[in-house]
């Protein structure tokens, strides 16, 4: 394993080697989604794209609790919706909806999507965030609003409808549904999905307080979201959660 304390990006000398370590970062992410409550029943599912056969990907199995899957756990699913490797069942709605955002956006190699309370809550309201907070600003120009909902998610037509709200952005709101996060690694696409939560929640309360007072959208927005924004940041912001969950949790690398 690669040690992060000197913060960059790890580097893999074989794809066996970098299957393993994209698949223990999808683990982390979902017992970390855990921790935050992020989950609701059987609903919620992260992916990650596998190295090698890169129009298929790695998934977690349908039914098990984010706090209870391992790496072992974990099912390999092709474009077609069959399941390579594994023997559990799958959602049908994550393959619905990864599928088609996988093969829109090749640079992409996680997504996440979970009915967390905020999200799901600022969702209903049918409108894009505001840069109100240094951290709302990761998503200043860069999330995009999926602004119809026909019920749960089945069909890869309907996931097509999802990845072109996404477009080239690093998230989308699904209205009346919930927040949808993307990025080159697991760690960045885990990342901005916990901080995007927080950043509705925060706009929640302050428009329950009061009017929020934006920060100026022409100039000091666009430079924060160039200062937070960017993947890099949203790798290493995943770190110490990451090293954290390792001390707590070692059993999820099983």
């Amino acid at each position: 394993m690669h040690n992060t304390t000197n913060l960059k990006i790890p580097t893999f000398e074989t794809v066996a080697e970098e299957r393993r370590h994209r698949k223990e970062r999808l683990i982390a992410a979902f017992r970390l989604f855990s921790k935050f409550g992020f989950d609701e029943g059987i609903a919620g599912h992260i992916t990650v794209r596998d190295p090698e056969y890169t129009d298929h990907f790695w998934v977690n199995p349908y039914g098990k609790h984010f706090s209870q899957v391992r790496v072992s756990d974990l099912l390999l699913v092709n474009h077609k919706g069959e399941i390579v490797e594994g023997d559990q069942p799958l959602n049908g709605a994550a393959f619905a909806i990864h599928s088609e955002i996988h093969n829109a956006r090749p640079d992409v190699v996680a997504a996440a999507h979970a009915h967390s309370v905020y999200g799901k809550t600022w969702s209903t309201l049918g409108r894009l965030l505001d840069p109100i907070t240094q951290d709302a600003c990761q998503f200043y120009n860069d999330h995009g609003l999926f602004d119809d909902f026909t019920g749960v998610v089945y069909t890869t037509e309907e996931g097509q409808r999802i990845a072109k709200a996404l477009g080239h952005y690093k998230a989308v709101i699904l209205r009346n549904h919930g927040l949808l996060t993307v990025g080159q690694s697991v760690d960045s696409a885990a990342w901005w999905f916990i901080t995007m939560e927080r950043s509705c929640q925060a706009q929640l309360m302050a428009e329950t307080a009061g009017k929020p007072i934006p920060i100026d959208d022409k100039k000091h927005a666009m430079l924060t979201a160039e200062q937070t924004g960017t993947e890099y940041e949203g790798w290493l912001s995943f770190q110490p959660l990451w090293e954290k969950l390792q001390k707590e949790q070692p059993d999820f690398l099983d």
